[in-house]
């Protein structure tokens, strides 16, 4: 983009990753307003270059790209909902986190008051921003993508357009997620476990990126299993996985942790044998998570 080109930008929401894309926008030139509920958490930015808007509805008049990056869709609403007129023709991007059925729910609103909607992710943390490799992913109104797919792109340069569903970065951002807390439970439980011994936590992070590096090859395998139905070639086991379970509880013991928070999961490998898939891959626990235990 030359700086002929490059659109005016308001980016509602200054938390700190807010605050992140708006300095972004800012350093590759482009126009940006900016507003906030807290106001003087836009007075860094406008000592950048920012111009700062009173009113939503203000900080939406001032540009024909409007990106949203408030907590949750429900607040995104309710900010926006003071500047419902001025969204007639705008293209409104909302870059926060939520669910499918909230994505769909701020699209319908922004359709209704005739803006042009894009719901997008951010898979990474604020100091990202900007970089080449950081990933950001969009569903909903092709045409915003086509015109603003260059600005997105100060972003981030891995920007993928999922398809025409407005919902669909909140899904993917859904389901990539739920590996977060899960993987972030285990370390800290491996910490605790260490520090129990008198040994330092960082001593064991070289072996836990290892670990994930590993976790990470395997992900295609699982992939290709699961949307084959197939789990009749196991590298590892359902049995292997549930047959762990005791080591576990015995470390648990040794250590004197809180393993309260793996028992679910124990569970979800339990029903897996008892469903006939204790030989299966290890990737078979999806059938099980497709059919959710009754409610006692």
């Amino acid at each position: 983009m030359t700086g002929h080109h490059r659109p005016p930008v308001t980016v509602v929401g200054l938390g700190s990753m807010g605050s992140a894309l708006a300095e972004a926008f800012i350093d590759a030139g482009h126009r940006t307003t900016v507003w906030n509920r807290t106001a003087s958490k836009a007075v860094p930015l406008v000592a950048k270059g920012a111009v700062h808007a009173r009113t939503t509805a203000e900080a939406v008049a001032a540009s024909p790209l409007v990106i949203a990056c408030l907590t949750t869709y429900e607040s995104t609403i309710e900010a926006l909902e003071p500047a419902a007129a001025s969204l007639e023709g705008r293209a409104l991007v909302s870059l926060n986190s939520g669910s499918p059925a909230g994505a769909r729910q701020l699209a319908d609103w922004a359709l209704g008051h005739g803006a042009r909607y894009l719901g997008g992710a951010i898979k990474n943390v604020p100091s990202a921003v900007g970089a080449e490799d950081t990933l950001l992913y969009y569903g909903g109104d092709r045409t915003v993508f086509d015109e603003f797919g260059g600005t997105l792109r100060v972003l981030g340069g891995d920007t993928v357009y999922l398809g025409a569903d407005a919902d669909l970065a909140a899904l993917y951002e859904m389901a990539v997620g739920g590996t977060l807390l899960p993987a972030l439970v285990g370390f800290f439980q491996g910490a605790a476990a260490l520090q129990a011994r008198g040994l330092e936590v960082a001593s064991m992070v070289r072996f836990s990126t290892k670990w994930f590096e590993m976790i990470n090859s395997v992900l295609p395998v699982f992939a290709e299993e699961i949307d084959r139905g197939d789990y009749s070639e196991p590298a590892s086991s359902v049995a292997l996985f549930l047959a762990g379970a005791a080591d576990d509880e015995e470390l648990g013991r040794e250590a004197n942790l809180d393993t309260e928070w793996l028992k679910p999961f124990h569970g979800l490998l339990k029903r897996a044998v008892e469903a006939g898939y204790g030989d299966q891959s290890i990737s078979a626990l999806t059938e099980v998570l497709r059919n959710p235990a009754p409610t006692p």
